[in-house]
């Protein structure tokens, strides 16, 4: 291949600006069809961003022989039977994230693509993006000494919702649980990222404010595999919106946000530094493209099947206490 020819099933939010567009804009890549359970609605994503096919079958976009690779962009309850039905039509697989409901599911996801000899990447752009690269330049020089240990800290206003009929990201059945599956994955994959792999997890998760049933607050603590320490607070029904990493050295720290624009600050020998690091208008571009260059044999990508499993596991031990 000198091109990869994207399919995509679910055109939901996370498509429209984060996602889709950039399948168009990497270098050597396309999307080709979209698929959407609502044939009307496929049909106007697909007119809308200059798609030329649309499905309502996700196996008709993944067997058509116009598609080389397939973005999984349903919510996690279906990664794990589109990520297998894409392996068996022997196709590379980009699948968002969370990577799927629970540990055990990414497992499955992998052993199927191994067997079927094809290459399995996750959503975890942040792994990509210029702003938190520059994080782990720092830290590979050594800006902030030895690292002693990481603190995240994500609260936020709760959202008005209807009890009786939540979003689904409030599902623990369709999200694997609520919005710490959905939001704390991408700094602790991040943390992997910059620090290692975090080889122990352990934590508490309840629900306070009782608006829905998944989890609404969780702490915990964590160790990775290089000796450094980490701890953890998300809490989703707070009185304003806080979200901050630290991590924290033996001659300074790093302060950066996961979500929010704040500049990257660095306190160390030398004194305070920002850097002012914005986003691509289209976030996930850098990380697809890393997928298309690991495609055709021009790079490789940092985000895997087997790095998206370890965030997985390290949320499921920190939620296991709230389990059955």
């Amino acid at each position: 291949m000198d091109r990869v020819r994207w399919g995509m099933i679910g055109c939901g939010d996370v498509t429209e600006v984060k996602s889709g567009p950039a399948f168009q804009k990497a270098q050597r890549s396309t999307l080709v069809a979209v698929m959407r359970r609502d044939s009307e609605r496929a049909r106007e994503y697909a007119q809308r961003h200059g798609v030329p096919k649309w499905y309502d079958s996700a196996e008709a976009l993944i067997l058509d022989p116009e598609v080389d690779a397939v973005y999984v962009a349903t919510p996690p309850a279906f990664h794990k039977e589109h990520t297998l039905a894409v392996a068996r039509a022997g196709k590379p697989v980009y699948v968002e994230k969370p990577m799927g409901l629970t540990h055990a599911e990414c497992e499955e996801m992998i052993a199927a693509c191994e067997r079927a000899g094809v290459p399995l990447f996750v959503a975890y752009y942040r792994r990509a993006l210029p702003r938190f690269l520059k994080v782990k330049r720092l830290l590979e020089e050594r800006a902030i000494g030895d690292v002693r240990f990481v603190a995240v800290t994500l609260y936020q206003k709760p959202s008005p919702i209807n009890p009786a009929d939540p979003p689904w990201r409030l599902r623990p059945e369709i999200a694997g649980g609520g919005l710490f599956y959905d939001l704390a994955c991408h700094a602790i994959d991040l943390l992997m990222f910059l620090l290692g792999p975090i080889v122990e997890a352990q934590g508490f998760a309840s629900n306070q404010a009782g608006q829905y049933r998944a989890e609404d607050i969780v702490t915990g603590a964590w160790r990775f595999a290089s000796g450094v320490q980490g701890s953890g607070q998300w809490c989703f029904s707070a009185f304003a919106d806080v979200d901050v990493v630290e991590i924290v050295g033996s001659a300074g720290l790093i302060r950066f946000s996961t979500f929010g624009p704040d500049p990257v600050a660095i306190v160390g020998p030398n004194g305070r530094e920002e850097f002012s690091i914005e986003h691509p208008p289209h976030i996930q571009q850098p990380l697809i493209q890393a997928v298309v260059d690991e495609l055709l044999g021009r790079g490789s990508c940092p985000s895997t099947g087997r790095s998206a499993a370890a965030t997985n596991w390290v949320m499921d031990r920190l939620t296991e206490k709230s389990r059955p």
